[in-house]
């Protein structure tokens, strides 16, 4: 499934949020491969022309699967004729990988809709990585939302503390 409406129109909506210091420098692509059996591939956010994060939709489906056997084989539950239990084992494997910050390119499209039909107070709440990451870039995030991140942050996965202290650069801000 490809982002629908087109993904120009949301990069270019995407950027337009980005705040003035980072603007130059941060930048997110859409990579399709055509021949991949759902035309998926991958999204990436990158800073300086180098990648930071990377949301490979194979990668995320593998993991996926090999989480979904380990959810199995510890509830001793192989009945996959039950679409409820088949649906919630899917849904626990899904979240798991949220967690460790391995995303696919549909996770991306599906935090960017919940990004741009919420308001920015309801995203930086977020419990979700990619969320807080667009937050973290979003021009409407103003210097004293920053400073008042700066303990909550602390809990944060990597990747989101690194967007984080990207923008308290950019922004002069302290954060020691």
């Amino acid at each position: 499934m490809l982002y629908q409406p087109k993904w120009s129109k949301a990069k270019k909506r995407l950027k337009s949020l980005v705040c003035e210091p980072l603007r130059s420098r941060v930048d997110f692509q859409v990579i399709n491969y055509r021949k991949a059996h759902d035309q998926l591939g991958r999204a990436v956010i990158t800073v300086d022309k180098q990648e930071k994060l990377s949301m490979c939709t194979i990668t995320a489906e593998r993991q996926e699967y090999y989480r979904k056997r380990k959810i199995r084989l510890e509830s001793n539950n192989f009945d996959f004729e039950h679409v409820e239990i088949n649906r919630d084992i899917q849904e626990q494997a899904h979240q798991q990988l949220k967690k460790e910050g391995i995303y696919g390119q549909y996770d991306f499209f599906t935090a960017l809709e919940l990004f741009f039909n919420s308001p920015i107070e309801v995203s930086l709440n977020s419990s979700d990585s990619l969320i807080k990451i667009l937050c973290l870039l979003d021009r409407r995030v103003g210097k004293r939302t920053l400073r008042n991140m700066r303990e909550a942050i602390l809990e944060e996965r990597e990747v989101v503390r690194y967007f984080y202290h990207l923008r308290c650069q950019a922004e002069k801000i302290s954060v020691s």
